[in-house]
């Protein structure tokens, strides 16, 4: 028996799959070596758009965290005690830290590269996961192109680039899933131990989440596995013993012997980098940060309190430019019915997967536009689903929405001809001073492969035409944005340069460096011991009376409130369209001298 007889026959004994025999008639068929390698070609698609130029771009925002923590571990040799600038930054757990660390050893050092290999290669993980999950739901062809539309989504090739854990957690949290999936019918097999060590081992990336999507996703399956009908039937009236006996009983993947042993195990896991951080440093400041940044932050938010319906609108730009698709795909899910029956069984995991994650995340106090990223993997199931559909077996409006999302993906390409033009030709000052889009060659290429591949999908306006088309303009606008455009424009960011100055300036002796309300490109400044930073402004009077500070790193709002002769050395450099806050909050080197006696 071949792969591919043996995944059907899987299939065929799994619970999860109901479908009809026409369906699996065209999954059997279409299940062949054109999807096999079609499978490679997405896979190495994604390698592509994720690797290419990696350390190409200077570290930026919250990649500094990374950056910084993973060097200064590797500087001082602790590996449980997370500082930045010597101060403890324990707001995440060690693992994504050690995977850069860990990466650092192929490049040499901890760089840019270095800092984002990680989330590269859990974004890679992440697009074969989806691959093999969608094709045990339904068929191989809805598993490539579900793997496509992941790939090709701005926010998740933006975060598979990016030194951060979020590519790590939505990679944890399928591996997870996809093996409940496969041994469904196995509740109490050894499988357990893995499924509760993978969770445990992402839930040190990122935080909880990893233990607290899958449990969720997979405890809100089996209850809803037959409908909403059965669920209210068997927990709307009866005695409460016999309602607890049902919940139990669905959810047999907990209920085993197996499971206390497992979930030990998982916790020693999880525990153990806390417990030898609080035995070597003797500080419970780790664990305290589990509780605040995963339960007090969802609960009692103490910052980034977006509002709740942030998300409903946040997820078109994360998914942008497959977003178009995902109206209809949702009316497609929720309105098809199938003989007169109720959705299939895999079609309600995949609601599950998609509405459980955007309730939990929307019940959150603490809200954050890419929060919400693990919901792109269902979503990208579910416009896969309605793309790969015959418009006969749509209904009227998913067949309208499909259409219209065509036709919104085409403005948006005719619209991107815009970047062939200056922008003082059509945007007001101070945008008009922004510089032309980069490699415009290059662009002109992409651009016009993209409208090649569209006009081709309108010579037979079938919904697997236009996925095609819309995957290769995706693809193509991806390599351009990220390999490209975004590289060319670290010419115009200032914190490494910056950083630069301040090494040339100051020279290697760093003793009389100091920070006041900030800390400094302390990544690009690679000091070899922590520099002095000053929060109240008396403190830092007194050091500089003393003799302490001869450097000073400060933002320039904070300049006129010094109270000491100073000269300014350097600044981040000020183009014409930064926000005035972003100049106010400019760094500036400055060469102070004591006041006199």
């Amino acid at each position: 028996m071949d792969h591919a007889d043996a995944g059907r026959a899987a299939r065929a004994r799994s619970p999860i799959v109901t479908a009809n025999p026409n369906e699996s008639a065209a999954a059997n068929a279409n299940d062949d070596a054109f999807w096999r390698r079609a499978a490679i070609v997405i896979l190495g698609l994604a390698a592509m758009l994720f690797f290419a130029r990696l350390g190409a771009r200077a570290l930026w925002a919250s990649e500094f965290r990374w950056g910084e923590i993973s060097r200064e571990m590797r500087l001082t040799g602790n590996y449980f005690w997370p500082t930045i600038n010597g101060r403890s930054y324990f707001d995440k757990p060690l693992g994504s830290y050690w995977l850069i660390l860990a990466a650092s050893w192929f490049t040499g050092a901890v760089n840019e590269t270095a800092a984002r290999i990680p989330s590269a290669i859990a974004g890679l993980a992440a697009v074969g996961l989806i691959l093999l999950m969608a094709r045990r739901l339904y068929d191989l062809r809805t598993g490539v192109v579900a793997a496509l539309i992941l790939a090709t989504s701005f926010s998740f090739v933006f975060f598979s680039r990016n030194a951060s854990a979020d590519v790590e957690t939505i990679a944890g949290e399928l591996a997870a899933l996809t093996l409940f999936l496969a041994h469904e019918e196995a509740p109490g097999g050894g499988w357990t131990f893995g499924l509760w060590l993978i969770m445990a081992v992402t839930s040190q990336t990122k935080g909880l989440l990893g233990f607290v999507l899958p449990i969720l996703t997979i405890g809100s399956y089996c209850l809803l596995a037959d409908g909403w009908a059965e669920l209210y039937r068997r927990l709307g009236a009866g005695p409460l013993a016999a309602r607890w006996r049902w919940m139990v009983e669905r959810n047999r993947w907990f209920r085993n012997w197996r499971t206390p042993f497992a979930i030990a195990i998982a916790l020693l896991v999880y525990l153990t980098p806390f417990v030898i951080s609080h035995r070597e440093t003797g500080s419970e400041h780790g664990i305290y940060m589990v509780y605040r940044e995963n339960v007090k932050r969802y609960f009692a938010p103490f910052d980034h309190r977006g509002p709740i319906y942030l998300y409903t609108y946040v997820i078109f730009a994360l998914m942008a430019p497959w977003s178009a698709m995902l109206p209809a795909a949702l009316v497609h899910a929720h309105q098809r019915r199938r003989e007169g029956a109720d959705l299939a069984r895999q079609d309600r995991f995949t609601l599950v997967f998609f509405w459980a994650t955007f309730i939990f995340y929307t019940l959150s106090g603490s809200r954050r536009s890419y929060y919400i990223l693990p919901i792109l993997p269902p979503a990208a199931i579910l416009v896969a689903r309605v793309l790969l559909e015959t418009p006969a077996r749509m209904t009227p409006l998913a067949r309208r929405l499909v259409t219209f999302g065509f036709g919104l993906v085409v403005a948006m390409v005719a619209i991107a001809a815009l970047a062939f033009l200056p922008p003082r030709l059509f945007m007001p000052y101070p945008y008009s001073a922004l510089p032309p889009a980069p490699d415009r060659a290059v662009y002109a290429i992409f651009w016009i492969g993209s409208i090649a591949a569209l006009l081709w999908a309108t010579r037979d306006m079938r919904p697997p035409r236009m996925a095609w088309a819309i995957g290769v303009v995706a693809a193509l606008f991806m390599f351009y944005f990220y390999v490209f455009a975004m590289p060319a424009g670290d010419a115009y960011r200032t914190e490494k340069p910056f950083a630069y100055r301040i090494r040339a300036l100051v020279g290697p002796d760093t003793a009389g460096l100091a920070f006041y309300l900030n800390q400094g490109p302390v990544f690009y400044l690679r000091l070899p011991a922590p520099t002095p930073e000053y929060d109240r402004l008396g403190d830092l009077d007194r050091a500089v009376a003393s003799g302490r500070v001869r450097w000073l790193v400060a933002r320039r709002r904070d300049l006129p409130n010094l109270n000491f002769p100073y000269r300014q050395m350097a600044a981040e450099t000020a183009y014409p369209w930064d926000p005035k806050q972003h100049a106010l909050n400019a760094m500036v080197l400055l060469r102070v001298a004591p006041p006199p006696a």
